[in-house]
């Protein structure tokens, strides 16, 4: 970052395995969160809580405004994707879902969404991720079209 630019931007992000399978079982999850925060550390990103379920996560970041978020997404992917791969944590081939979504909050929400995100399991207790997602989509005003949502929304 050049000298007198300053920022305060914090993301969070929701992307989910293929096909929603339900591989990230918490042995796996737990290595794979301390994983991702490793990545965001190393690209100058200030980690602030990665949790989720079994087929998705959440990355809670301060942004660093040299990277933009889909380069942050490629990398957090491409990188545990071959860190689960070799490692064998799941059985056969890993990968995620493409596409995700990046929501911004401001300093005073951080709290919050550091407990909703660390609360996924018995938030997930009484919705699902389809019905979670598409919170947030309508809450932060996204427009989009069922159509082009991730596939795993069909599944049950």
């Amino acid at each position: 970052m050049k000298p007198g630019s300053y920022t305060q931007l914090y993301i969070h992000l929701v992307f989910a395995v293929k096909n929603r399978d339900a591989v990230l079982k918490k042995e796996i999850k737990d290595k794979v969160c301390k994983y991702l925060i490793g990545i965001i550390k190393e690209m100058g990103h200030k980690p602030i809580i990665v949790n989720g379920m079994y087929d998705h996560v959440h990355v809670f970041f301060g942004l660093n405004p040299s990277m933009s978020i889909s380069d942050t997404v490629r990398d957090l992917k491409r990188s545990s994707s071959l860190f689960i791969n070799k490692e064998r944590l799941c059985l056969g081939k890993f990968s995620w879902q493409e596409g995700y979504a990046a929501f911004s909050y401001s300093k005073s929400q951080i709290d919050d969404v550091y407990q909703y995100i660390l609360k996924q399991e018995e938030h997930h207790e009484k919705k699902s991720f389809k019905d979670e997602y598409l919170h947030f989509l309508r809450k932060f005003e996204v427009e989009y079209d069922e159509r082009y949502l991730f596939e795993f929304l069909e599944k049950v």
